[in-house]
């Protein structure tokens, strides 16, 4: 059996290395290639590719995924073709009607559809090996289909069973597998919704990712700026009810909702653009729009109601020293920001007039789905004047600074603030803060 992840061991270690040093978070890479090479080929990732897409972004797509391919993994590719059915439907002077949304299908537009389709999953994988990389069609054949509503729409199906065996072969050799919205029910070809296709596979397969290309590359909000983090727990009902929310990602945000309630926690959905899939796939910030059903975020104002072995736990770990004997003793609550599996936690302390932040916790697995976003949000809206401190080397120090009105060094620590103007009064609170006492059992070891 041909193996194509083996075929050039030299060329893969070459190009791992230039994504190393390409990044500046190369720790973030390491860690999510290893992630992804210890699953099956076939949990990796299932990504939806709409028609604009080829028609537009096609060398993007296909030099992302042979870049993918000769790092070991084989993402399964599922692919439309609206604009390009639509040219073709035309040519053939076959009128296009739609009802509910769906494509109504006659034998004839079938026959065109079918066509049209190969022909783009044709383009697709010869992209792909122009690039040095290796794809392989999967047949109508594994996707056995029913029929929707054959008076109304002809011959459009909803995907009943999969016969995943032809996509797992091409995963295991290495090759990656890429789908067209073309099955069959009782012998003849049918027309597939994609969405629905992608949430078949995703609820028989599993996946750890599943991606959406774009070209907007996101979902925007109502100035039109990237959302980067969604969690379905604590924010779907609010997008909904905004105004600026289009009808094609209500319904899309509906559909992703739907596929991550069948799917295990740790599953994800991005919304991203080609050229930015790699960065999306490899680093915590991603690009685009990265949606997971996400945890509640609970605000605790009794200290009695804090798990603090728990909290403990995730904080001793994110900042790789143990907390002092009598830190939970001494601590002054005003409230404590949760996430409900206490995977990332903001403890915050009162100040005359504003609220210290007074330990900021993500768990390292939890890093990349948004949730320590999702925390300081809720930070923020606690705390209009805010200050921390942390030490000059810790790593959290780029978010920090993205997040803060401003910062001065002081002492051992640098301490910043938002919500302030008042330079007197900032030069008060940095004094009493860099002279807090130290809530760590010090480690020379520790990052910071």
């Amino acid at each position: 059996m041909t193996d194509y992840f083996d075929k050039d061991a030299k060329q893969t270690r070459q190009i791992i290395r230039q994504l190393l040093s390409g990044m500046s978070e190369g720790r973030e890479v390491r860690t999510y290639l290893q992630k992804f090479a210890e699953m099956d080929r076939t949990r990796f990732a299932i990504i939806k590719v709409g028609g604009a897409i080829l028609q537009d972004d096609m060398a993007a797509l296909a030099g992302a995924l042979a870049f993918l391919q000769k790092l070991g993994l084989a993402p399964i590719v599922v692919h439309g073709g609206g604009p390009q059915i639509d040219m073709a439907m035309q040519d053939q002077d076959i009128k296009t009607t739609r009802h509910e949304g769906l494509r109504v299908t006659t034998p004839a537009a079938m026959l065109v559809i079918a066509n049209t389709l190969r022909g783009l999953t044709q383009d697709l994988l010869d992209a792909v090996r122009d690039h040095g990389g290796h794809a392989t069609a999967i047949g109508a054949g594994a996707v056995q289909a029913k029929l929707v509503d054959a008076d109304r729409l002809g011959r459009v199906g909803e995907p009943a069973t999969l016969d995943l065996r032809s996509i797992e072969e091409a995963a295991a050799e290495g090759s990656i597998p890429v789908l067209t919205c073309v099955g069959e029910s009782e012998g003849v070809l049918v027309n597939i919704n994609a969405d629905a296709l992608v949430a078949a596979l995703s609820r028989a397969l599993r996946p750890q990712k599943i991606i959406f290309l774009t070209g907007t590359g996101a979902v925007l909000d109502g100035q039109g700026q990237s959302i980067s983090f969604i969690h379905m727990a604590s924010d779907y009902e609010k997008l909904m009810a905004q105004p600026w929310l289009a009808g094609g990602m209500r319904l899309k945000l509906k559909q992703i909702k739907a596929l991550l309630s069948e799917l295990p926690l740790g599953a994800s959905v991005a919304i991203t653009r080609p050229d930015a899939l790699v960065k999306e796939l490899f680093t915590h910030g991603g690009s685009g729009t990265l949606v997971r059903r996400g945890e509640e975020i609970l605000t605790l104002r009794n200290k009695n109601d804090l798990d603090t072995d728990k909290l403990a736990a995730l904080i001793n770990g994110a900042f790789g020293r143990p907390l002092r004997p009598d830190y939970w003793q001494k601590l002054s609550l005003q409230c404590a920001i949760v996430s409900a599996q206490t995977r990332a936690a903001a403890l915050l302390t009162p100040l005359e007039g504003a609220l210290y932040l007074d330990k900021f916790a993500v768990d390292e697995q939890a890093r990349g789905e948004g949730l320590g976003a999702a925390v300081w949000r809720e930070v923020t809206k606690a705390a209009p004047v805010l200050l921390w401190r942390s030490r000059p080397d810790n790593s959290f120090n780029a978010f920090y600074h993205a997040k803060a009105q401003g910062s001065v060094h002081e002492g051992d620590w640098r301490v910043f603030w938002r919500g302030l103007n008042d330079w007197k009064k900032i030069e008060q609170y940095v004094e009493n803060i860099a002279s807090k006492p130290p809530s760590f059992i010090e480690n020379k070891n520790a990052e910071s």
